[in-house]
């Protein structure tokens, strides 16, 4: 923070139109350039590359939130609780985008800052995408393209048979959560990790893939998991499938007033807790201002504790 004297008035102003700047480019949805941040704690799962991937891994802004795409090498970053806070309960956090960009503020490393504040310990997956144009002018362009509303169907209604929750090729994706939740459960005595505990939350197209993690991984046995304003249709539970904390905003295009998913873990006799709230529209993370949405993380939170995810098991 600058320190502003009683003289400086040029200088708070100059400080008040910086802000207003700031506040306005924040809240714009144009795409910007963003050169590729450092991530040091960054750890390569070295599950492979994408095919015909045209272009390097590049970054943007938008909404005032770092994105990547082009991504062909997946990495997990840890976000470990300060010593002697630690809990024992692990979360994976994948961020969305559609599987052609990643939310890796808004969606990772921001949701994984809090849950470590709480104890818990928090990977943030940098999962491979579909390729996209390599020029960032070109993908804006496709991102701004005039598309056609999809007409709402009965298709995934609760009645309607069990479908995956995302028609296409999620086997990268897999690879890379198999591969990061088989490197938490590799280093849990170093990271404070009860390897019972370890769960899943994602956002949007992180949802699906987090979903899709619970229905069809071999090798994942997930204490839980959190679909974040992901795709709503039903699916075929097993009988093992882990416990789910659902959460979608009325005004969410993707929520079409329907309850498939929930109603699915709901008759195979799973555990699943629903929250669709009042307003939040699609990818507001942590929350936006004025929302009702924005309490859906102290809900998960609580949600954890009454689940006995919160009381600490680990030697700190």
């Amino acid at each position: 923070m600058k320190n502003i004297s009683k003289k400086s008035t040029l200088l708070l102003l100059s400080v008040g139109l910086h802000f207003i700047a700031f506040f306005n480019y924040a809240q714009d949805g144009t795409i910007y350039p963003l050169e590729t941040p450092d991530e040091p704690n960054a750890i390569p799962l070295n599950t492979g590359f994408v095919e015909d991937q045209p272009a390097a891994e590049s970054w943007f802004r938008q909404w005032g939130d770092p994105m990547a795409r082009n991504i062909s090498k997946a990495t997990l970053t840890p976000f470990l609780p300060e010593k002697g806070t630690a809990n024992g309960t692990a979360v994976i956090v994948a961020p969305g985008g559609g599987f052609r960009w990643l939310s890796m503020g808004n969606e990772g490393w921001e949701v994984a800052e809090a849950l470590a504040k709480k104890g818990i310990a928090a990977f943030v997956l940098k999962y491979r995408l579909y390729p996209t144009q390599e020029s960032l002018e070109d993908f804006a362009a496709w991102m701004n393209r005039p598309r056609t509303e999809t007409p709402k169907t009965d298709e995934n209604s609760i009645d309607s048979p069990p479908s995956p929750p995302i028609q296409r090729d999620l086997s990268n994706q897999l690879e890379d959560a198999e591969s990061a939740y088989a490197m938490i459960v590799k280093n849990a005595i170093e990271w404070g990790v009860d390897t019972q505990r370890i769960g899943m939350i994602g956002f949007s197209a992180g949802a699906g893939l987090t979903t899709h993690a619970a229905l069809h991984s071999k090798s994942m046995k997930l204490a839980f998991i959190g679909p974040i304003y992901g795709g709503m249709g039903a699916v075929e539970v097993p009988e093992n499938a882990p416990p789910m904390f659902n959460v979608i905003a009325t005004d969410d295009f993707l929520f079409r007033s329907q309850f498939g998913i929930i109603d699915s873990w709901f008759k195979a006799g799973r555990p699943v807790e629903f929250h669709l709230y009042q307003n939040g529209g699609h990818g507001f993370g942590l929350g936006n201002p004025n929302r009702t949405s924005n309490r859906w993380f102290d809900a998960f939170i609580h949600w954890l504790d009454v689940n006995r995810f919160m009381q600490s098991n680990v030697m700190n």
